[in-house]
This record gives structure tokens, sequence and C-alpha cells, in this order.
């Protein structure tokens, strides 16, 4: 064999031992006579010593080491007279006797260390060569972890693990299909899955009542940090449930993923909250409850007072930032620039300072008296030393400001530790989104989600306003202002989902079209069932303290959907082209 041990496993146990190790020439360095050689593997470091009487061609060959060199090294276990505390390994060194080059390297374009001096271009370029660092080498060890529990977890539980097609039937509704065209049927295309919805809605009509995959899913949209076009989900389903079976389920799940991988107790049960008192209370669908500076309506309290501005909003709310009266008129600017960014799109800010002398300064005295904004204050549960920052306008859009302003300023306070985790569901989402511009009602889950039992009486309403009052038998998994998974109680008898089709101006024809095999098998007796799917990427990087998903997927791409290591998306031979009947737009030439 190549070594006996690995790179991260001798201790001052091993002294004396002879021991062979192979890996990766870290850095090597001359001290005096001696040479000291740092060898790494994906399992740690161990240092090589070789000292000054050995004998000469041993000495040639360590010093004609570089950075990245594959070698195997053989030699005896001894304690270090300068031990590292900082490293597993650093009661101890190789005291070496031969050293074998299995393979030179070129010097690496950038420092392959923790902090490397290498742009996240650059890296993503040599994307081998950053996989050998230690942070990316923890994340993937991370994301195996994650996936060896919820298998373990699921297995337990009677889940049965089942694969499900990737090349499907393209029913754009959302996000963006990417398309495959069909070689044997020149013309038509396939889609790859944005998820696995309809097969595991078929799975549960096919009687196999606990089904789970950890699986690739496929959008083509607009990238940032925690989105990429190919990601994993961990997707689950189950029949014969309602929705407190299939919470009470992944609750568990998550704990023991929590437990079982990062040492990490999450205590249970967790909190519920109502999608309508996390947009009240946070502005946001999935909210950061590490810290409280939660949004207040304080509408009635300021018109009437001759402020246009206010008198003339549906909708006036604020926040109490903790310590923000000690903030600079120029601070305060910066940060009304902040919110008028597209970003918030606010269209200004008003504040009042809660002086630690219990006085109320405000950028609009002199349209209230001091009562007045101390009644503001008091109704915000502002502290003495408190600032208060206020919006207003059309309801769901400022509270929607206000959450991205107060995430702004928990992340400017310190308030959102990545080591401190509270998770939470979110429940009764609305059923239906109305959209002004095209004058129909839309998903907010998918077309699949099942109202609430209680609702159907206004499921089946032609009133727009009744419509618009039904809520989904719907939940999301938050964790630390992300949503990490979603799902719902799906609508199993072939009226209802006409019904669904209906409301969203899906007709018999484009309804058959798209989804007939799903209808046609709904009337083959299927079961009551639900489930959920889990951002498998962005659980794994939330667990390890990172917003971004990059470092948790081994081959990731860039905000413009590259992958710079291979060069892709890139073109294709012009005979590929010609066999699959396809001609191109002479601008994408």
């Amino acid at each position: 064999m190549f070594r006996t041990h690995t790179c991260g496993a001798l201790r001052i146990e091993n002294k004396g031992q002879q021991v062979t190790l192979a890996g990766w020439v870290q850095k090597a360095r001359k001290l005096g006579g001696m040479t000291f050689i740092d060898l790494r593997d994906r399992y740690g470091i161990t240092q090589l010593v070789v000292e000054a009487d050995a004998p000469a061609d041993l000495v040639e060959t360590a010093t004609s080491l570089g950075r990245e060199f594959v070698i195997q090294a053989c030699g005896e276990v001894v304690e270090r007279q300068a031990k590292n505390p900082k490293m597993p390994t650093g009661d101890i060194e190789i005291k070496v006797s031969a050293i074998n080059i299995l393979n030179k390297s070129v010097t690496p374009p950038f420092t392959i260390e923790e902090e490397s001096d290498g742009g996240e271009d650059l890296r993503m370029k040599y994307r081998y060569l950053d996989l050998r660092r230690g942070p990316l080498q923890r994340a993937l060890a991370l994301r195996h972890k994650v996936a060896h529990e919820v298998r373990n977890y699921l297995d337990a539980k009677g889940f049965m693990e089942i694969e499900t097609p990737y090349l499907i039937k393209s029913t754009p509704e959302g996000a963006r299909d990417f398309v495959v065209p069909s070689r044997m049927n020149p013309g038509q295309f396939y889609a790859l899955p944005q998820s696995p919805q309809t097969f595991k809605q078929l799975l549960m009509v096919a009687g196999y009542d606990r089904y789970f995959q950890i699986v690739r899913c496929f959008r083509d949209e607009d990238l940032r940090a925690d989105r990429q076009p190919e990601f994993t989900q961990i997707d689950c389903e189950m029949s014969f449930v309602e929705q407190e079976d299939v919470l009470n389920t992944f609750e568990g799940m998550m704990r023991q993923m929590f437990k079982n991988a990062l040492g990490v107790d999450i205590p249970g049960p967790l909190p519920r909250m109502s999608w309508y008192d996390a947009m009240d209370n946070y502005g946001s669908d999935k909210p950061d409850v590490r810290f409280g500076m939660k949004i207040h309506e304080i509408t009635s309290l300021v018109q009437g007072c001759g402020f246009s501005v206010f008198d003339s909003a549906p909708y006036v709310g604020a926040i109490a930032v903790p310590g923000g009266a000690e903030y600079t008129r120029k601070q305060i600017d910066e940060l009304t620039e902040w919110v008028k960014r597209p970003q918030v799109g606010a269209k200004g800010l008003v504040y009042v300072r809660c002086n630690a002398d219990g006085s109320v300064k405000s950028s609009v005295d002199k349209f209230y008296t001091p009562e007045q904004l101390k009644a503001v204050a008091d109704a915000c549960e502002a502290q003495a030393g408190d600032l208060l920052l206020v919006l207003c306008g059309e309801k769901r859009k400022t509270q929607t400001q206000l959450g991205v302003l107060r995430i702004e300023m928990g992340n400017r306070l310190g308030l959102r530790d990545p080591k401190v985790f509270a998770p939470l569901w979110i429940v009764d989402f609305p059923l239906l989104e109305w959209d002004d511009e095209t004058q129909r009602f839309y998903a907010m889950h998918h077309p699949f989600t099942a109202p609430k039992p209680e609702h159907e009486k206004w499921f089946y309403s032609n009133a727009k306003e009744d419509l618009e009052r039904v809520c989904a038998n719907a939940y999301d998994f938050v964790l630390n202002g992300s949503e990490l998974g979603g799902g719902s109680i799906r609508i199993h008898n072939a009226d209802m989902q006409k019904r669904m089709f209906e409301v969203l101006g899906i007709g018999p024809e484009e309804a058959e079209l798209k989804f007939g095999f799903i209808i046609n098998a709904f009337k083959f007796g299927a079961p009551p069932h639900g489930g959920l799917a889990f951002g498998f990427d962005r659980v794994c990087a939330l667990m390890g303290g990172q917003d971004t998903i990059r470092d948790y997927i081994a081959f990731p791409k860039n905000n413009q959907g590259r992958d710079v290591m291979i060069d892709s998306p890139s073109e294709i031979d012009a005979s590929q082209l010609e066999e699959l009947q396809i001609a191109l737009n002479p601008k994408a030439e």
C-alpha cells in the first residue's frame, strides 16, 4: 500500500513506530541543515523532518520538493521538540528515512491554505485545487454527514428511497425549465425537473406510502449566493397523513441531523407562526427570530397631524433599533440612501430618537408633539437609547421593506450569530396570489397544494374576496432567516384538482396537455397524501454557518450560471445541431 496511516492519524501514542505516509506537500522549509515538510491529505497535516546528517540523496530530494508535489514518505514517529497545540498531530513528527516523489506539480495559482490569496473567480477556475483546502473539505464532509443522517432517519421511519426521472415533460409554472432536445423525436424536447413533485404524488397513488430521495433539481433562474441552476433536495412524501404528521416526522429528522452531524441540540416542539403574523411582525415569510426588533404598525398614531406623507399612506410601520439613538446624522443619512436602493425600494426614511434622558427627537418634529412621539415610541416597545426607523406605503410592500431593513440592522449590530440556531414552522399561507397586471390568480406554492379543509367553502366560491381568504394546507421550515424546506398536504381527488386549474385560469385542454397523467391517476383511488422538500445545499450551508451554498457543492456554477473550470455552457458542433434538426437564431450565432 502507498501508506500505513493518513496525515491526520498519528499521535504521541504512535511514537517509535515505522510508518509510511502519502499526500501533498503543503510547504517545505530549510532551517539550518534540517528540512521540514508539511504533508497534507484530507485528514490533516503531519510534519516531516529530514535531518542534516541524512543521506545526501535524501537531503537532495527533500530540498527539491515544491508546493503540491505528491510524495510518499517513510520514517519513524518521534516526539516533536517544538510542539504545536493547534495541530491534532502537533505532538509528533516523522523522522524521514525515504522519500518517493509520486508526481511533481507546477506552482499553483493560489496558496492552498485555510485562508487563500486567490480570488473567487480564480479559485472557481481551479476548483480541484480549491477543494484541497481545509474549509471546503470540512464543508463537503458536513454535507456527507447530513446526507448519512437523513438516510438513517428516514430508513428507520419506513421510508423507501426511489429515483424519479431527469428527462420529463415541460410544465412551466414558476421558474423556467431547462430543456433538452430529443434526437429520436425531432422538434420535441424533454425538460429537466424543477422538482419530482408529480412523480412523488404518482408514487403515492401507486401505494408506496413513504418515499424519499436526495435528488438533483434544475431551475433556469437568476442566481445569487443561495441559488444554483442545479441544486439538491431532500424530497419526501407520505400517504394517509395530515399536516401534524408531516411536521412531527420532519421536525424529528432535522433534530437528529443537527444532533448527530453537528452536535447541536434543537429543543422541541418547534414554534409555529402563521404567514400573516410573520409578515406583520417581521416583514418576511422566512423570519429570523434570533433577535427582536419586530415591526409595529403605527398608522393610527401618526395620521391626522398634518404630515401629508403619512396622512396619505395606507400603512405606516416602524422598527426600534437597540442603541440606535447614538447614530449620527451622517449615519442616518446613509441609512436613508440605503433604503432608497432598488433592492429595498423605499422612497425615504423617518426617524425618531429615544434619548437616554427620556426626551424624544424626530426628523418630523414640527408635525408632532413630544407626547405624540412618546406614544409612538411606547407602541414600538422602544427603550431609552433606541432609534425608531419608520417607512410607509402599501401595507405588504412596506412590511417587506421594513423586513429587509430589520435584517440589515441585525447584521450591523451583530445580532445574527451563525452559531445560534432558531428554527420554526411557518403555516397558514394564502393558497393564491392575485396579480393585478395579468388579472388572474397564481398558486403561492404550486397547483397541487390543497386548501385548508375549513376554507373549502371559499375555495369553491367565484368571489375574488373569498378566494383571497383561502389558506393553503402548507408549511415551511425556516431557520435563521432562510427557508430550508417547504411542502403541503396535496390535492388528491380529480374534482378538487380540476377546480384548482379553473381558479388558476388553466383550461381543460391546457390542463390535460400539461397534467393529464396526474389528473387521470387521481381517478384510480389516490390516497390523502402530503410531503415536503428541503433544500439540501442550503441546509448544509446554514449548519456550517455560511450564507453561500457554493462551498457545500463540489463543482458549483458562478453567478452567470457558468462552470468556468470546464468552460460550460459552450457551443456544440454543427453536426450535432444538424442531427437534432435545430437551427440557431442568427443572433445566437
